[in-house]
């Protein structure tokens, strides 16, 4: 089943194309990476496949609904004023969920991201790992069909990138929604996506469609693996095709 799909999308920002002409399709259960140059149109396509924008030509076909899609962006966008859990149950209390449930779910999804006993903290009490974990419960509290990260461990060191990185695979495999993420780290991609997609350079179109072979969530050692390496080489190579387009 299609849960998202760009068919035929073009984006134009004054005189000049931004992205396309792009079609993808994203099946239920996916992860699917984004990856390319820098203004390639990456994260212009994860804003129409979120409903944040609207194409120039062509059409999107998306999971409809209040709460079927969540956006995770590069910076956690928590409201300061609130604690973790109120922050996590926002948005089921602005779909009409009584407070008391919306609380109770919220502490649940808080602590299936490891912030069990963090309830409370307010935004400025968290780490930068913490607060990217609060925006993950956040989204995926309306257990939506489709998630999209917009390169929401950008700003995080290695060691945190990694633990998230299985965190958001662990918490996938609990529900399985679509999931599209945007990425500059080649490794991440292959790691976290069954499949990645590589833009050429702007205006982004698709230079090339990779599946990664391998169980998901990711066995210990993936990383070493011969099938990753040599599905990030020819992601990278791909994407040096894609830069010289």
């Amino acid at each position: 089943m299609i849960v998202a799909a760009l068919n035929g999308v073009e984006v134009e920002y004054g005189p000049g194309l931004a992205l396309g002409p792009l079609s993808l399709e994203i099946g239920a259960g996916e992860t699917v990476a984004l990856v390319g140059p820098s203004g390639c149109g990456k994260s212009t396509a994860l804003r129409l496949l979120a409903g944040l924008e609207a194409p120039t030509r062509g059409s999107i076909t998306r999971a409809a609904g209040r709460g079927e899609t969540a956006v995770v962006f590069q910076a956690p966008t928590l409201a300061p004023w609130l604690s973790a859990q109120a922050n996590v149950a926002l948005p089921l209390e602005l779909a009409g969920v009584a407070q008391t449930d919306a609380h109770r779910r919220a502490a649940e999804a808080l602590a299936r991201v490891g912030l069990a006993g963090a309830e409370t903290k307010r935004p400025v009490q968290l780490s930068g790992g913490m607060a990217m974990r609060v925006s993950l419960a956040r989204a995926l509290v309306t257990e939506p069909k489709l998630l999209l990260l917009d390169e929401p461990f950008a700003a995080l060191d290695e060691i945190t990138r990694r633990t998230l990185a299985d965190d958001v695979l662990n918490l996938w495999a609990a529900t399985r929604p679509a999931i599209v993420f945007v990425t500059h780290n080649v490794e991440e991609a292959v790691y976290m996506a069954s499949r990645v997609v590589v833009l050429t350079r702007g205006p982004g179109r698709i230079a090339a469609d990779l599946r990664v072979d391998g169980p998901m969530p990711r066995p210990p050692h993936f990383r070493a693996e011969a099938t990753f390496r040599a599905t990030s080489e020819a992601v990278s190579a791909a994407l040096a095709e894609g830069v010289a387009a």
